[in-house]
């Protein structure tokens, strides 16, 4: 039941990231829905107070969360318990998923980011940890970390960029200085090319953590080509049913 609860939570909070994971082989929705579920709370949580200092304090239940994995005392939670059954299941860092909530913090304040590293590292911690958190639960090995982890940082980029338009509208600043939307797209575009350039080092077996980021090159190139970042329903559940069936990415 927990996981059910993991996936209606998906379903409604984050759909395009549900149909990711029912395009995926059962044994890895098993593994990906805590993960997913536990990155959805981890992203809402800064938004839900005005007050940054409560927003920080609703993260700082989620590190809690992890960090009592080392007792095996897990929250009453729908989403916790699933999350510390996988943790001990196959053994992954808390250190990584303390990073994935840590990075939110910029989500509770208004100030910009630094400069372009600031951005990069987010998204390195957000979504790049998630990537790999989710190819790791699915058994792939220390050799495909990079790979992951520039697909990961280009899908987080993708999304990044639709939502900046949302952001504005809240009074956030959301890109660096010196920086707009088509460069950063290009920047994405670079992190999928090097991504797949070391498509090999990633197995099979691992190739479902990476269904989240089916629509990244589409939404990058439009962006970089200074179109509206959306696709057309026909052409998202086209990239979507082509990745799963054919496993490229």
């Amino acid at each position: 039941m927990s996981l059910d609860a993991c996936a209606d939570l998906l379903q409604r909070g984050d759909p395009e990231r549900h149909l990711a994971i029912m395009a995926a082989p059962p044994a890895a929705r098993a593994r990906l829905l805590p993960l997913y579920a536990f990155n959805l709370e981890v992203a809402r949580a800064p938004w839900a107070a005005k007050e940054p200092l409560v927003a920080e304090m609703r993260l700082q239940w989620w590190r809690d969360v992890i960090e009592n994995t080392a007792a095996g005392a897990a929250r009453a939670h729908e989403v916790a318990e699933p999350l510390h059954a996988l943790i001990r299941e196959v053994g992954l860092p808390r250190k990584l998923l303390d990073g994935m909530v840590a990075a939110r913090r910029w989500d509770c304040w208004r100030e910009p980011f630094d400069d372009l590293a600031a951005l990069e590292a987010y998204l390195e911690d957000t979504t790049g940890g998630l990537s790999w958190a989710s190819a790791l639960a699915l058994g792939a090995p220390a050799g495909a970390e990079a790979a992951v982890r520039n697909y990961g940082r280009a899908a987080g980029m993708a999304n990044f960029l639709r939502a900046v338009p949302e952001l504005l509208s809240r009074g956030r600043k959301p890109l660096p200085d010196k920086q707009n939307v088509a460069s950063l797209a290009r920047l994405g575009l670079d992190w999928l090319g090097a991504a797949r350039a070391a498509r090999g080092s990633v197995p099979k077996v691992a190739r479902p953590a990476l269904l989240a980021g089916w629509q990244a090159e589409g939404i990058l190139q439009r962006l970089a080509a200074g179109e509206p970042a959306e696709l057309s329903e026909f052409s998202k559940r086209g990239r979507l049913l082509w990745q799963a069936f054919s496993g490229r990415w």
